[in-house]
């Protein structure tokens, strides 16, 4: 009795569905657009002498290329990935969300899977639609700058890749 319940409500909105239904159309980000990217973000970063992983995730925070740089520290291929995630999953700057936790700690956001509260991704956009990001991890403070905290120049970074490919994202 409960299935055929179950059944009727399936088949109701089914007919209850507009005959003027679409399916989406957008864009998403190819390999060679994301390779471009992770490539020029790392180039960019090991030109200034650091060694640092880079990973473009798609419009659904999927990795679609990840490059661990040279000499880079372990933890640096996930941490990218995770300030990717970050920042495609909140459509915003990874640095803008840490301080968003920084503002207000117990929101909660920071305790969901796959995010990390730390500069170094950019979204990636067509106009106002964001269709991936771009993390870059690896950069520390030197000595003679050790002020400079690593995230900005991980975005730095992050940002050369996105400028690379600027014209495809119209």
């Amino acid at each position: 009795m409960f299935a055929k319940g179950l059944a009727g409500i399936a088949l109701a909105a089914a007919l209850a569905t507009p005959a003027s239904a679409q399916l989406l159309n957008h864009k998403d980000l190819s390999l060679a657009t994301a390779l471009t990217i992770a490539t020029t973000a790392a180039e960019t970063c090991k030109g200034q002498g650091y060694r640092v992983s880079v990973t473009v995730v798609g419009r659904n925070g999927e990795v679609i290329v990840q490059l661990r740089g040279d000499d880079s520290s372990p933890h640096t291929i996930e941490n990218s990935q995770r300030k990717a995630y970050t920042s495609r999953t909140f459509r915003i700057p990874s640095g803008e969300f840490a301080q968003r936790v920084k503002d207000n700690p117990t929101s909660g956001q920071v305790h969901l899977s796959g995010i990390v509260a730390s500069q170094g991704a950019l979204p990636i956009k067509v106009g106002d639609e964001v269709i991936g990001a771009v993390g870059v991890s690896g950069v520390t403070g030197t000595p003679t700058t050790p002020a400079v905290p690593g995230g900005v120049k991980d975005e730095a970074c992050a940002k050369a890749g996105i400028d690379k490919v600027a014209d495809q994202l119209k």
